[in-house]
């Protein structure tokens, strides 16, 4: 073993850059083009990678220290071999830029991050049936944003897709339907909240059926609305699994019907480039017995009937928001969570006032707690549990819900054939380009890791796209194409809905990040209270010394629709007073935003004056 000193690259115009964000720590195990730190100038932001890969021995920087081209920021210990010529490699290496960034993204590829165990393509000599510029292997929102991306810029594009519709997970059995079933529930539930102002309603009626129809509709709308752009852009879809055969070739073996039936048919693919988006599946427990009454969130959507009582397996934003569902039609809940508070990631404070306007909806919370074994049983599935303090007990269940994760699809697909890596977990390496350890083969969406969101991969497809219509055609601009994203927002479609975006708190705490936080409750917006939802806040993290805002959160109706724009703040590096004197409309829960920006700028007159 031997050590390597990583340095600063050329960053441009600055001379100086100061620290605002360590991403490392020491023992951690570092990949080729991790990001170490990131700096930020007057003008721009960007993240410093490390050329190495090894294992982080010291880190030569801190929050706020100032570094220029050289600066020696951390010291890795790697094999022998990969230390020779480090200052070369170190010198050559660019800094991921930030959408504001004066520093352009690299024009060549830059080595993606090995972590994973590298493979030998397979050589295939048979025929193929089609070819392609560009072969996307997955039809979800990633995958069909690459192909008609591709194909916009001139590419011949085959995608692959082993359902009968595109759209992947999301429009079929996930975000879509789940959106339409939870606009429903909001609806209900709105609907008794009107008795406080002389409305009333009689008891609903509910047909399931009608319900499960008006959910399959607006999935039909969607889907049938892609497989029209995808004639529109002589995309051709080839449906079936996917496995690669060689490094330019994918063998597709065809389904048809509406599930996954197999034909017995395949067919070949010959590409030129190749995009993997191949996403996820939920997480089954092993001990969960396979009985109907025993579903993940694509059961859940099939809203086979309303249970008595129902157990959701995994407090994060999947179970919450089909708990939300199934309670407003019928259903008693429990919830069981091995950490130590419901939908991780989230600021407690926001987590705080969804759970107090929630607790009716269950009979039993139980963290830092797990489920340990299961039974079915004429009466129910019943479950065992287990606290972490050795407590045990169990329950009886109508349904129950797992929802305890996804896990990447990236050992299905053959990509060793293709000698493309692939991790323990099923993940694939990317760089900043999306691009995979085989140059002419890129990776988006959850198979490259978290956060497994749909927006997420539709910009990395983007980018996928546009690096490799680049290259074919020549074109430095559209190659030189990367996902640099600073923040990517969260939203749980819950009642109240809770959106972040950025730092938040509990993260400012763990890093040492000294920030000032603007808190605007809704208790204060005319709108939230003429809607008779004012249990909600909006809440900025600013920087406390360049006023720079970090984070925000929102809770309450529609805190997704408008947690976009602090996304868009952060990106444009806005502070406190751009923010504020940001001219919102009023009366609206956005003009909120505004108002969070002006407390922490001491400008807000809409709330009691701050102490001195």
């Amino acid at each position: 073993m031997t050590t390597v000193d990583i340095q600063v690259p050329d960053i441009g115009d600055f001379d100086e850059v100061g620290v605002i964000e360590i991403l490392v720590q020491p023992g951690e195990q570092i990949a080729v083009e991790q990001s170490l730190i990131t700096v930020e100038s007057d003008k721009a932001s960007m993240e410093i990678p490390s050329s190495h890969a090894g294992v982080l021995k010291a880190l030569t920087v801190k929050l706020g220290d100032k570094v220029s081209k050289g600066s020696i920021i951390a010291t890795l210990e790697v094999a022998a071999e990969a230390g020779q010529g480090a200052a070369a490699q170190t010198e050559a290496a660019p800094a991921a830029a930030a959408p504001d960034s004066a520093t352009k993204a690299p024009e060549t590829q830059v080595s993606p991050a090995q972590t994973a165990p590298t493979s030998v393509a397979s050589s295939y000599a048979g025929s193929a049936d089609l070819d392609c510029d560009v072969l996307v292997l997955g039809g979800g929102p990633g995958g069909y944003s690459a192909a008609f991306r591709a194909a916009d810029l001139g590419l011949k594009v085959v995608i692959v897709e082993r359902y009968a519709t595109l759209g992947g997970v999301c429009l079929n059995v996930g975000c879509i339907p789940s959106k339409a079933l939870l606009h429903v529930a909001a609806v209900m539930d709105e609907v008794q909240h009107l008795e406080m102002a002389g409305v009333k309603f009689g008891a609903p009626e509910v047909s399931i059926d009608q319900l499960r129809g008006h959910k399959e509709k607006v999935i039909a709308k969607l889907t049938g609305g892609l497989g029209q752009m995808a004639k529109m852009r002589k995309v051709t879809i080839v449906r079936g699994f996917g496995h690669f055969v060689g490094s330019h070739h994918l063998e597709v073996e065809e389904t048809t019907g509406a599930g996954q039936d197999k034909t017995g048919s395949k067919k070949v693919v010959q590409f030129k480039n190749a995009i993997i988006a191949a996403g996820s599946q939920a997480v089954h427990l092993p001990f969960m017995p396979d009985d109907p009454r025993v579903v993940d969130s694509t059961g859940a959507l099939a809203l086979q009937g309303v249970p008595k009582k129902m157990l959701i397996v995994g407090g994060g934003i999947i179970g919450l928001e089909m708990g939300t569902v199934y309670s407003t039609l019928g259903a008693r809940l429990d919830v069981v969570e091995m950490m130590d508070g419901l939908m991780q990631g989230a600021d407690r404070d926001l987590v705080k006032v969804w759970q107090k306007m929630n607790q009716h909806r269950f009979d039993n919370v139980m963290l830092k707690t797990k489920t340990v074994g299961a039974q079915a049983t004429p009466e129910g599935i019943k479950v065992q549990f287990e606290g972490l303090d050795g407590t045990q007990s169990e329950g009886t269940y109508d349904l129950v819900l797992q929802a305890v994760g996804r896990t990447p699809n990236g050992k299905k697909i053959g990509a060793e054939a293709a000698g493309v890596a692939v991790t323990d977990r099923g993940f694939i390496d990317v760089n900043i380009q999306m691009r995979t350890n085989v140059p002419h083969i890129f990776a988006i969406g959850d198979i490259v890791g978290q956060p497994m969101l749909a927006h997420k991969a539709v910009h990395e497809a983007h980018v996928a796209a546009e690096v490799i219509a680049g290259e074919l055609q020549g074109n430095k601009e559209l190659a030189a194409a990367a996902f640099n994203a600073r923040v990517i927002p969260s939203v749980a479609y819950t009642d109240p809905e809770v959106a972040w975006v950025g730092l938040t708190e509990d993260q400012a705490k763990q890093q040492g990040i000294n920030v000032k936080k603007g808190l605007f409750p809704w208790a204060a917006s005319g709108r939230a209270i003429a809607n008779g939802r004012d249990e909600g806040f909006t809440k900025l993290l600013f920087d406390e010394a360049s006023h720079r805002i970090l984070g925000g959160g929102i809770v309450g109706t529609h805190a997704g629709d408008m947690i976009g724009e602090i996304a868009l703040a952060i990106e444009m590096g806005a502070d406190s007073v751009d923010i504020g004197k940001t001219i919102h409309p009023h009366p609206t829960l956005g003009e909120s935003i505004g108002m969070a920006a002006e407390v922490a700028h001491g400008s807000c007159t809409d709330v009691p004056p701050q102490r001195k």
